[in-house]
């Protein structure tokens, strides 16, 4: 191994001065200077982030800025010190400038091109060499790396800077929801947002239960039914839309829109590649999910609806809905568990005050004033055609099985508007009338589900 100058330190502690103005900016610290007899010449530091540049990397940026400050583009008797192994671009580039002498600190085992994983610079069929020298300061370039990264590897799904997250404390003390938490930051509709969602039960179950929450509530909703559908062996996904529960809550209420949640809906659905699917849906989770099995109507096998509907902007929405939306347009920082607690009196305190977890302020709560609004109401609202669309495929397409569960005192999507609904889905003649029951039917879920288990697998 050639023996390090001790002018090599000197000139490669000025090229971590720039690592770490990269560092600063965000940027992978690495850091380049260009040296010309024994005079610095041109600095270079990492911005492919900044600039949006892939080829913007320190040493591409010290070989542009010497190439000017000398008139010419070929470097014959430079040196150029760099913090990390240069990689193939970097290394092709430093060869075409004919570079005297390239020195590197720390090496790169992933996309080193100076004898990590592979040596351009050993190649003696080019028509031009250049000396090459590792492992100046190589702790120290390391170093720098190595703080820069650590922080990422903790928090692998940084929150986006337009959104919020909960913080996981507020959830450790919610009764009955003792399971797993799953997270998906990596969908193309997301765009780096973090959503949550409930699996349970075996990949390759021969049904998949899908329980599609509404607004303000979120998985919780279903703690009483995913039980019993997941001891029966079969699996249950349960997710929580953006914006409420344990997934990210944009800050801004014009976020949220129809089409974005149902493409989240739509991907997910793919990417877990939901096969035999019951869809369970109620209020938003209906208003949504129902547009979806006419995109892979292979997938679905069967339909459990309660107090929802198919908003289609060709009818009048009820009144009870209407009276809905001006009161949280009203009453913006209402009390999400004191209403539960309103319509379901057999909920215990911990129970009701579970549906506040998620909004701890009033920033983590753009979804719950977005959403009233959202609701299509006229031909040529968001999500109205879609809508249409779903209904036409439930009347004349739709070719599995439905259980219609009705809560008979809801205010705002009762039996009226159910019946009115029943009318719109094929073979839609099995439903459950549930007295006592509010607009939050799962509140009385238990004994829906063992009905929907009967009902889907009656051999079983």
């Amino acid at each position: 191994m050639p023996e390090i100058r001790p002018t090599d330190t000197h000139w490669m502690r000025l090229a971590l001065e720039q690592a770490a103005l990269a560092s600063e900016a965000g940027e992978v610290p690495v850091g380049a200077v260009l040296v010309k007899d024994g005079v610095l010449v041109a600095t270079g530091r990492n911005a492919p982030v900044g600039q949006n540049d892939p080829t913007a990397h320190a040493e591409i940026a010290a070989l542009r800025a010497a190439a000017l400050a000398l008139g010419n583009y070929r470097l014959d008797g430079c040196e150029l010190f760099v913090t990390l192994e240069p990689c193939a671009m970097c290394s092709g580039a430093m060869l075409h400038a004919r570079l005297k002498r390239v020195v590197f600190g720390a090496p790169d085992p992933r996309t080193g091109a100076a004898g990590s994983v592979l040596n351009l610079f050993a190649q003696d069929a080019l028509n031009h060499q250049t000396q090459v020298q590792g492992g100046v300061l190589a702790a120290d370039c390391a170093s720098m790396l190595q703080d820069f990264f650590k922080p990422r590897r903790l928090n692998m799904n940084p929150v986006r800077d337009d959104a919020l997250r909960t913080p996981d404390a507020l959830f450790a003390d919610v009764p009955d929801y003792p399971w797993k938490p799953h997270y998906l930051s990596d969908l193309s509709a997301l765009a780096g947002l973090r959503m949550h969602y409930l699996d349970l039960g075996p990949a390759d179950a021969h049904t998949t239960y899908l329980c599609l929450h509404g607004n303000p509530a979120w998985s919780y909703l279903y703690r009483t039914m995913i039980p019993v559908f997941a001891g029966a062996g079969h699996r249950v996904v349960a997710p929580d839309l953006i914006g409420f529960g344990k997934s990210d809550k944009p800050k801004k209420d014009g976020f949220h829109g129809f089409d974005f949640h149902r493409q989240v809906l739509l991907e997910l659905v793919e990417r877990l590649d939901l096969r035999n699917v019951v869809l369970v849906v109620q209020d938003w989770g209906g208003i949504l999910g129902l547009t979806l099995p006419m995109d892979a109507p292979q997938r679905y096998r069967g339909l459990l609806v309660m107090n929802t509907t198919l908003a289609t902007g060709e009818l009048p929405l009820s009144a009870g809905f209407l009276a809905w939306r001006q009161w949280c347009e009203k009453n913006p920082e209402f009390d999400v568990g004191r209403l539960f607690a309103r319509g379901n009196p057999q909920m215990t305190v911990p129970e009701w005050q579970a549906y506040n977890a998620p909004f701890p302020d009033r920033g983590h709560r753009a979804a719950l004033r977005a959403f009233p609004p959202m609701v299509p109401e006229f031909a040529d609202s968001p999500g109205a055609e879609v809508s249409r669309r779903a209904q036409s495929f439930w009347q004349h397409d739709w070719a599995g099985q439905t259980l219609m569960a009705i809560g008979q005192q809801d205010p705002v999507l009762g039996e009226p508007v159910m019946r009115a609904l029943q009318k719109q889905i094929r073979g839609c003649s099995e439903v459950m009338l549930l007295p006592q029951a509010g607009h939050f039917v799962q509140e009385h879920g238990a004994p829906i589900a063992q009905r929907a288990l009967q009902f889907f697998h009656p051999k079983a």
